[in-house]
This record gives C-alpha cells, structure tokens and sequence, in this order.
C-alpha cells in the first residue's frame, strides 16, 4: 500500500496567527513537522496542503506542496483536496502544529490501515489537568479496538466512582486521550468530506464524528506518546525547552 502524510497548514490562526511560520529553535513550525514525518518509515512522501503562498515559499524547498482553496472548513477538507491529485492508496493527516510528533505514532496509524478504513491513536490519560478538559478529547473503544465514541466530556461516566475525588476516578479506569493524527484509505477519505456535517460532530465540534455517524469504522491504536502541540504564542517557550532536553 502506497502512503503519503498530508500536513495541513494554514496561515490564519485566531489564537496565533502565521502560527506555521513561528520559528521554533530558530526553525519555522511547519518545518519541524515535516522533518519529524520524514522519519517514518510508512510514508512514500511528505506533502504540505496550505492556502498561502508564503507557508508555500517556505515548505517548497523540504517536500511538494500542494496548493488548496481557502474555503476549507477542516483540516479534513483541506487534505481531502490534496489527495485527489496525490498518486496514493492511502493518507495519513498529520496536524501541522506538533513539532515533536513521533515518527513511530505515524508508523502505527498507517500500519492500521492494513485492516481498518480509517484510523487514529490515543494515549492514557496521566494529567489531572486534562481529564475534565474539554479542550482534550477522550475516546472510547469497543472490544476490537474501534471507536465507540469521541467526546470533550469525560467518557465513561465512573458510577461506582462518581463520588471520588477526581484522583481516584483517573485511578479506576484507563481513560483514553485522542490524539489529532488520522489514517485513512483514499477513497474513504474522499467519500467522507463529501458527507454533510453530522448533529453530534456539530455539536462536539469533533469532525471524526462525522465519520462515526456515516458508518466508517475507526480503528484506534493506542501509544505511549503524548502529543505536544503549539497552540498559542506561550507554547513556543515550552517546545523549545522540551527540544533542548533531548538533545
């Protein structure tokens, strides 16, 4: 099966804008990215799918870019674009804010799709700062490993543990974190974005939804790996330590 990872990259930003080019360590942020998927042994090629010509001007001299419209609603949308001019079997969506993304994680979600029509990876919660945070997706999985259900609510409700104190709760069963990196089949890709929005992807704001409402089973590996994403202007400071520790 021949796959490529698809980066998404925007310039607008509302909570950090030209965020893709903010350097990190001296180098821009989409770069870092698409060094960390040239890592992985399970990618034929690393491409780049932005609106803006100056992530473009950027990116061109590390992998193809390929350039999307504007209208795009979701990172899925945009890759979606991309794909149908991309000579594949399969994509893996790589989130073009995680400069330390490991190569083995993208390794893993594309070994998925040996069996599975889509994928993605998930990690134990260990923070008890993300587990009733709506910002951090949990997921919960059937027998089989696919997903049941994506929520910013805590999944499942503990009701034996409810009256816990919230240590205990994270104690007493292996919550599940989702991780924002997806593997899908080419042609299940292209079937999913010309799906309509679904009501629980509307309402969580969680577009894999849309996948589980239509019927497309997600196949979920689990890894040690937690993703460190940059997300605000602050979180630069806080990867480029993290970079300078592993050294």
């Amino acid at each position: 099966m021949k796959i490529v990872g698809i980066i998404p990259a925007r310039y607008a930003s509302t909570r950090f804008p030209a965020k893709a080019l903010a350097l990190i360590a001296g180098k821009p942020l989409v770069q870092r990215v698409v060094e960390r998927c040239q890592l992985a042994r399970s990618l034929s090629e690393v491409i780049v799918a932005t609106d803006d010509e100056r992530i473009a001007e950027v990116v061109k001299a590390l992998c193809r870019v390929e350039m999307t419209g504007t209208h795009h609603l979701t990172g899925s949308d945009r890759i979606a674009e991309a794909a149908e001019r991309a000579d594949c079997d399969a994509v893996v969506n790589i989130q073009g804010d995680e400069p330390l993304i490991d190569p083995q994680v993208i390794d893993a979600v594309a070994g998925a799709l040996n069996q599975a029509e889509m994928s993605t990876a998930a990690t134990p919660i260990k923070n008890l700062q993300e587990y009733d945070n709506p910002n951090v997706v949990k997921v919960v999985v059937n027998l089989a490993g696919n997903a049941l259900y994506f929520s910013r609510r805590t999944i499942p409700y503990l009701r034996e543990a409810a009256s816990r104190s919230l240590n205990e709760q994270l104690a007493a069963f292996p919550f599940l974190k989702h991780l924002g990196i997806y593997g899908y089949r080419r042609e299940t890709l292209l079937q999913l974005v010309r799906c309509p929005a679904s009501p629980l992807e509307l309402v969580e704001r969680l577009e894999q939804l849309r996948a589980l409402e239509h019927g497309i089973p997600i196949a979920v590996v689990r890894v040690s790996y937690d993703s460190v994403g940059v997300d605000v202007p602050t979180d630069v400071a806080r990867v480029e330590q993290l970079l300078k520790a592993t050294k």
